[in-house]
């Protein structure tokens, strides 16, 4: 349901306001906050030619923040592995939001550690965008489950 809702947030979203749709634009622009914050000059501009936001540091085009990089995909796979191992609601919803939040926070970080490190090692690429960073994010998500399991769901489980 909720990959559904995103599909449709996606195919509703208003690309001429917010290109290429509003969360990818908010985290592109955060993004560029953080950077400028580090000391480099960043720039956040609309690719002319895809449905991305060009990332550039100091006058050099770096990185493209794309759909994938907002991070909504994987806090969806998040929130189903936690709802399919429910807790009480209470406790379930201040986990999703918690859990949901510190993935996003971290999905910047990861996308400003990629950038600064594409404009000082461009050669670098494939293995920092292919295989590092995706292991951080996913690494959260996959530590995140494991707290959610064992701290919640196996003590529900050995009581029963």
């Amino acid at each position: 349901m909720l990959t559904f809702a995103y599909k449709t947030y996606l195919d509703l979203s208003d690309g001429d306001r917010f290109y290429p749709d509003f969360i990818t634009n908010l985290t592109a622009r955060q993004s560029e906050v953080l950077i400028d914050a580090l000391g480099y000059e960043a720039d956040v501009i609309p690719h002319e030619a895809e449905p991305s936001m060009k990332l550039i540091i100091n006058n050099k085009f770096v990185a493209r923040v794309v759909e994938g990089c907002n991070s909504v995909s994987i806090i969806i796979l998040f929130m189903s592995f936690i709802v399919a191992f429910k807790d009480t609601a209470k406790r379930m919803i201040i986990y999703l939001l918690a859990g949901s939040v510190l993935i996003y926070a971290v999905n910047l970080i990861r996308i400003v550690i990629l950038s600064v490190g594409l404009y000082h090692y461009p050669w670098r690429r494939e293995i920092l965008h292919t295989v590092i960073f995706p292991l951080i994010i996913y690494g959260l998500v996959f530590m995140l489950w494991m707290i959610w399991v064992r701290r919640f769901t196996i003590s529900k489980l050995q009581n029963v």
